[in-house]
C-alpha cells in the first residue's frame, strides 16, 4: 500500500514544485558592506533562509511573493520579488531596535534594559573618511558630544567634551577604552602645539563606539569618568568563508576659507594716511618713499609687486589611502586582520600626516567552557609640524609681510630675507619681518610615533550564566621628535650656525582586568545581570632631550654632528591605579528597569590620606510600552522613561600633585651640587568629584517610522584642584589643595525619522545640546587664562572679560569704551571715554557654544545611496587674537591689514566701526570686545554618494561585492565670523603645561590656520 501512495504523493506536488523558483541575493548595508546573518524570509510564510558571511542567500519562493529581510540593527525591508531571479538589498541602518546590544562598561545591555545615558554609534559613521582620527568622524552625530579641531593642522590635538567641561586645572578630554584598554590619550608633545594620540588607532577597524554620557552609565570607571567614556571595539571575524576586502580612495585638500588682505594700492593709500596723521618725520613725503623703497625691496616704485604671502603658505594638497582586510574561520576560530596606508598632505605647506596600521585579532573556542584570544595593534605615523600659532616662523604669520614686498628678492634673487646681499648672510632687516618661508625652506620638524596597542584574553563559563573573564593588556607608545633650522633662519632663532633638537619620549601603560559577569533569566519575567572584578593599572613615561647647535654644514642634520650641546634633560614618572568594580540590572517582566554601579579607585596620584574614593550610581526605567494597555497601540510603539544620579571622578592631574618634592635643578652653586624645595604636599590632596543627576524619555511613534530621546541632566562638581595662595615667608607661592565648584547642565534631543520605505529610502537623524556651564566658587581671586580669558565665579568657563567697545567718536575718529563704572544710586554709567584704560572690565562674550547638533539625511535607492551631514555650534563669541595687529589701521604696526580697514574714518561727521588710522598710536588696539566676534556657523560636514555595483555584475570579475564613492568634507561653511574659520582654538594657548590655562582659554584666534576642504573619490571591492 505504501508503495502505491508513494508516487501518487509525488505526483500531487509536482505543480507545487513546478510553481516556485529560485531567488538569489545579496545583502548589503548602506555603506556596501555585507550584511551576514540577516533574515530573508517569504512573508506569510515559515519559508526563510539567513545570509551567509559575504551577505548573500539563495532561497525558492512561491509566484509572486514577497520577501522580508530584516537584520538586528538595520531597519527591515520588504521586496515584492516579481519576476526576478536576482534581488540585491540595501538595509539602512535602524533608528530603535530593542534588541540592538549596546557596548557598556565591562559587558554589553540590550537597548531595552539600558537606564544609563549612552550614544551608539557604528562602524558606518567613523570609516572611509578623509580624516586622521575618528573624532573628526562623529563631529555633530551624538547629542552631548562636543568635537572641535582647532586648526587646519594635520595630527593636532582634537578637543572632545561630553556635556561640558568640568574641571578648571584638570584633564577635560574622555577616556578612551579600546577592546577593554584604557588607551594613553595623553599630549606627549614638547611644545605648546598638542599632538593628538588616538589618530594611532585606524578609524576602519572600528565596528562600535559607545559614549557613556551620565552617572549611571560611566561610574563603573570611577575616578576618570567624568569628562564620559568612550569605548571602542573593533572589527572581529565571523564564521564563514574567508572574506578580503579592499579599499581605496584619493583626493585633495584645500582652505574651507582665506581672509582678503590689502593688495599693494590699498597698502601704499592706507599706510601713507597713516604716517600723514601720526605727523612729525613720519609725515615727511620723502621719509615715507624711502620706507615704501624699503619694504618694496628697493625698487623705486613701491607697486612694482603685489605678493599675495596668504597663497604661498595655504595650498591645495593631496591624500591617499590603501585599506585591505580579510577576515573567516569557523565555528571555533575566527580571525580578523587588517592593513591600512594614508598620506595625507596638509593645506599649509610643509605640514603632512602618514600612517601605516595594521591590526590582528584572533578568538578561539578551545572547549565548551573555555575561549581564549588576542588583539593586537600596531601603527607607525609620521607628522611634518608646522610651529605653534605664536611662532615668527609659523607661515600663517607670513600674513604680516608688506604685499609690496617681492617674494623673490631682485638683489639676490633668493626668497625675500634669505641674503643680504652686502654681507652674503641671511638678511635681518629685510622683509622688516621675519619671512616663514624660510623655516620652510630651512627647516624641519618631525615626530614620529610608533605604537603597539592590545590585549590578551581567556574566558571560561563556569555554570549556565556564569562567566569569568580575564584581560591583560599593554599600549606602548614610543614618540620621537626631531627639529633642525639651517642657518637661514638665524634671524629668527639666532646666529648659532644651524640648531638641533631631538627628544624621545616613552608611555607604557599595562591593565589587568579580571571579572565576573552572571546573566540568567529566572521564571520568564525576572532578568538579571552582574559584573564583579577588579582591574590594575599603571603607567611609566620616560623622556629626554637634547639640543645642539654650530654644525659645519646644513647637510648635518643629527645631533652627533653638533659642535655645541647646549642643553639636555631627562625625567621619568609614572602612576598605578587599582580598582574593585561592579555592576547589577535587574529587568522585571521586561519592563520594569533597575541598575547599580560602583566602583572603588585607588591612585597614587593623591594624598596619603585621601587616596580611594568610591563612585556609586545607581538608575531606574520604565519600558511603558511593553504595558498590556499600550500592547499593539498603532500611534506609539516605544515609550521608556529613565533616571539615573551616579557619582564620578576626575583624576586628570600631575602623578605628584599631592607630594612634597624637591629638586636638584638650579641648585647647585659654583660647581658643587646641592638640591632645594620644590613643592609643598597636601596628604589631603583627592580627585574631583561629580555628581550628576540624569532623566531621560525614548520613544518611537508609527511603528517607530518617527523616533528619539529626551535627556536632561545636571553635572554638579566640587572639589576643584586648584593653586591656593601662600605666605611668601613659607618659602612656597602656592599649594595644591581641593576646593571650588563649578556646574553643567543641559538638554539633548535625538529625532529620527524613516520618511520613506521601500524602493526608495530616506532617514533622517537629528540632534541637538544645549549645554549652560558656570563657576560657582573658586575660593579665591579669579583665574587668568590667555588675552580675556578668564575663570570667574558667577560666570561660565573662560568667560571673556574686558573693557566694552562703544565705537568711534565721529566728530575726531577715536577708539570710544564704555565706562560701566557704579553711579551712586547703584545703576551702570554707559558714558563713553577714549582712555581703554578708565573703561571697567565687565563680561563681553563666551567661549561655550549655548548648544550644538547636526542633522543626517540617508538616501538609498536600489543600488544608490546618498549621506549628507550638517553640524551647527551657536551661541560662542570668539575673541580674534591677532585682529590688533592686523585689523588696526596700522595704529599697532606696518602689518598687512584687512581689507575691512578701508572703512576707517577719514572725517569729521564719518560713521564707521574703523578708528583714525594714526601709525603706531594704538588707537583702539586695545584688547576690547572690538575684537570678540560671534562664532556661530553651520557646516556641511560631509555628503557621500555610493553606487553598489548588482552582485550578478560583480561576480562576472570574481567578485562578491563593488562599490565605488564620491565624497565631500567641510563643503560649505555658513556663518557670519569674518577670521578664517569659526570651528578654532589657537594651539599655543591650549597645549601649555599649565593646566588650567589651558581649560580656561578657549575660543582663540591667533593666526590659525583654517579647516580643510576635501574630495575624494574611492573604490571598495570584496572578494
Amino acid at each position: 500500500m505504501r508503495n502505491l501512495f508513494t508516487p501518487l504523493l509525488v505526483m500531487a506536488a509536482l505543480p507545487a514544485f513546478a510553481q516556485t523558483q529560485a531567488v538569489t541575493g545579496h545583502v548589503i548595508g548602506s555603506d556596501g558592506v555585507p550584511v551576514p546573518g540577516a533574515t530573508i524570509v517569504e512573508r506569510g510564510t515559515t519559508n526563510g533562509v539567513t545570509s551567509n558571511a559575504d551577505g548573500a542567500f539563495s532561497l525558492s519562493v512561491q509566484p509572486q511573493a514577497t520577501l522580508v529581510i530584516s537584520s538586528v540593527g538595520y531597519t527591515s525591508q520588504t521586496v515584492a520579488v516579481g519576476s526576478r531571479r536576482t534581488i540585491d538589498v540595501t538595509l539602512a541602518a535602524s533608528a530603535t531596535d530593542l534588541a540592538e546590544a549596546v557596548v557598556v562598561g565591562y559587558g554589553t545591555q540590550t537597548k531595552a534594559d539600558l537606564t544609563g545615558s549612552v550614544a551608539q554609534l557604528s562602524s558606518k559613521e567613523v570609516g572611509n573618511q578623509p580624516v586622521q582620527s575618528f573624532e573628526q568622524s562623529i563631529q555633530g552625530k551624538a547629542a552631548g558630544v562636543f568635537i572641535e579641531s582647532s586648526s587646519g593642522k594635520l595630527g593636532q590635538g582634537i578637543r572632545v567634551r561630553v556635556r561640558g567641561v568640568s574641571s578648571i586645572s584638570g584633564g577635560t578630554q574622555p577616556l578612551y577604552v579600546v577592546d577593554g584598554v584604557p588607551v594613553v590619550a595623553d599630549n606627549l608633545s614638547s611644545t605648546t602645539a598638542t599632538t593628538n594620540p588616538i589618530a594611532d588607532i585606524n578609524p576602519n577597524d572600528i565596528e562600535s563606539i559607545s559614549v557613556l554620557k551620565d552617572g549611571s552609565a560611566s561610574a563603573i570607571y570611577g575616578s576618570r569618568a567624568t569628562n564620559g567614556v568612550v569605548l571602542i571595539t573593533t572589527k572581529r571575524g565571523k564564521a564563514g568563508a574567508t572574506r578580503f576586502n579592499f579599499n581605496v580612495q584619493g583626493g585633495y585638500s584645500e582652505p574651507t576659507h582665506k581672509r582678503e588682505f590689502l593688495n599693494s594700492q590699498e597698502y601704499v593709500t592706507l599706510l601713507t594716511e597713516s604716517l600723514v596723521n601720526r605727523g612729525t618725520t613720519f609725515a615727511v613725503p620723502a621719509n615715507i618713499a624711502s620706507r615704501l623703497s624699503g619694504y618694496a625691496g628697493g625698487v623705486s616704485d613701491p607697486l612694482t609687486y603685489n605678493t599675495d604671502w596668504q597663497d604661498q603658505v595655504l595650498q591645495k594638497a593631496g591624500f591617499q589611502q590603501y585599506d585591505f582586510n580579510t577576515s573567516g574561520g569557523t565555528d571555533k576560530t575566527r580571525f580578523y586582520l587588517s592593513g591600512q596606508y594614508s598620506k595625507q598632505k596638509g593645506i599649509i605647506v610643509s605640514n603632512q600626516y602618514e600612517r601605516i596600521a595594521s591590526r590582528f585579532n584572533i578568538d578561539h573556542q578551545a572547549t565548551k567552557w573555555l575561549s581564549f584570544g588576542l588583539n593586537l595593534t600596531a601603527t607607525r605615523s609620521v607628522n611634518n609640524r608646522v610651529p605653534n600659532d605664536n611662532a615668527f616662523s609659523t607661515p600663517m604669520q607670513i600674513v604680516a609681510l608688506a604685499p609690496i614686498t617681492p617674494l623673490i628678492d631682485p638683489r639676490s634673487g633668493q626668497v625675500s630675507g634669505a641674503l643680504d646681499p652686502t654681507t652674503g648672510l641671511p638678511n635681518t632687516g629685510f622683509p622688516f619681518y621675519y619671512n616663514p618661508l624660510l623655516s620652510i625652506q630651512g627647516g624641519s620638524y618631525i615626530t614620529t610615533v610608533y605604537r603597539l596597542l592590545g590585549n590578551v584574553y581567556a574566558q571560561a563559563k563556569l555554570t549556565e550564566g556564569l562567566l569569568f573573564r580575564s584581560e591583560l593588556g599593554t599600549d606602548v607608545l614610543t614618540q620621537n621628535e626631531e627639529q633642525y633650522l639651517s642657518r637661514v633662519t638665524s634671524r629668527n632663532t639666532g646666529n648659532t650656525n644651524g640648531y638641533a633638537y631631538n627628544a624621545a619620549t616613552n608611555d607604557v601603560k599595562l591593565v589587568l582586568n579580571n571579572y565576573f559577569s552572571y546573566k540568567k533569566t529566572f521564571a520568564e519575567d525576572h532578568a538579571l545581570d552582574v559584573t564583579v572584578g577588579t582591574s590594575y593599572e599603571s603607567s611609566t613615561i620616560k623622556g629626554n632631550s637634547v639640543t645642539g647647535t654650530q654644525f659645519a654644514s646644513d647637510a648635518y642634520r643629527t645631533i652627533d654632528n653638533a659642535s655645541q650641546i647646549t642643553a639636555g634633560t631627562s625625567y621619568t614618572t609614572g602612576y598605578t591605579l587599582v580598582s574593585y568594580f561592579a555592576r547589577a540590572s535587574y529587568a522585571f517582566a521586561g519592563k520594569y528597569l533597575v541598575g547599580a554601579s560602583s566602583r572603588i579607585d585607588g591612585s597614587s596620584r593623591f594624598g596619603i590620606e585621601r587616596r580611594y574614593g568610591i563612585f556609586p550610581a545607581g538608575s531606574i526605567g520604565w519600558l511603558i510600552s511593553e504595558e498590556s494597555f499600550m500592547k499593539n497601540n498603532p500611534t506609539l510603539s516605544l515609550l521608556k522613561v529613565r533616571g539615573s544620579i551616579g557619582k564620578t571622578g576626575n583624576a586628570g592631574f600631575p602623578n605628584f600633585a599631592s607630594r612634597s618634592l624637591w629638586t636638584g635643578a638650579n641648585a647647585g652653586y659654583v660647581g658643587t651640587p646641592g638640591q632645594r624645595p620644590y613643592q609643598i604636599g597636601n596628604d589631603f590632596l583627592t580627585w574631583e568629584s561629580t555628581v550628576q543627576y540624569d532623566a531621560g524619555l525614548e520613544y518611537g511613534l508609527f511603528n517607530n517610522r518617527i523616533s528619539g530621546e529626551v535627556d536632561i541632566y545636571r553635572k554638579n562638581t566640587t572639589g576643584l584642584l586648584l593653586a591656593q595662595p601662600l605666605p611668601g615667608t613659607s618659602g612656597f607661592s602656592t599649594y595644591n589643595a581641593n576646593v571650588g565648584s563649578l556646574r553643567n547642565q543641559g538638554i539633548e534631543f535625538t529625532l529620527t525619522t524613516r520618511n520613506l520605505v521601500g524602493d526608495f529610502n530616506w532617514t533622517t537623524s537629528v540632534n541637538a545640546s544645549i549645554n549652560r556651564n558656570k563657576v560657582l566658587d573658586l575660593a579665591g581671586p579669579d583665574i587668568l587664562g590667555s588675552f580675556l580669558n578668564r575663570a570667574q565665579a558667577g560666570q561660565p568657563l573662560g568667560v571673556f572679560v574686558g573693557p566694552e567697545y562703544a565705537g568711534v567718536d565721529p566728530a575726531n575718529g577715536n577708539a570710544l569704551y564704555y565706562l560701566n563704572s557704579a553711579n551712586a544710586d547703584g545703576t551702570i554709567n554707559r558714558n563713553t571715554t577714549t582712555n581703554i584704560n578708565l573703561a571697567a572690565n565687565v563680561p563681553i562674550g563666551n567661549p561655550n557654544p549655548t548648544w550644538t547638533g547636526g542633522i543626517t539625511n540617508t538616501f538609498s535607492f536600489k543600488g544608490f545611496d546618498l549621506t549628507a551631514t550638517l553640524v551647527g555650534v551657536f551661541g560662542n563669541q570668539i575673541y580674534d587674537g591677532g585682529a590688533p595687529f592686523f585689523s588696526s589701521s596700522f595704529n599697532n604696526g606696518f602689518d598687512n591689514q584687512t581689507r575691512d580697514q578701508l572703512n576707517r574714518w577719514q572725517k569729521p561727521g564719518d560713521i564707521t566701526n574703523v578708528p583714525k588710522a594714526i601709525y603706531g598710536g594704538g588707537n583702539g588696539t586695545g584688547q576690547s570686545s572690538r575684537f570678540v566676534q560671534n562664532g556661530d556657523y553651520g557646516r556641511l560636514r560631509s555628503v557621500l554618494l555610493g553606487y553598489n555595483l548588482p552582485s550578478t555584475l560583480a561576480k562576472r570579475a570574481y567578485l562578491q561585492s563593488a562599490r565605488i564613492f564620491v565624497q565631500g568634507y567641510n563643503l560649505l561653511t555658513f556663518t557670519k565670523y569674518t577670521g578664517w574659520d569659526p570651528e578654532v582654538s589657537a594651539d599655543y594657548v591650549t597645549g601649555g603645561t599649565n593646566g588650567s590655562s589651558n581649560n580656561i582659554s578657549q575660543g582663540i584666534s591667533f593666526y590659525t590656520a583654517p579647516q580643510a576642504r576635501t574630495y575624494t573619490i574611492g573604490l571598495n571591492l570584496g572578494f
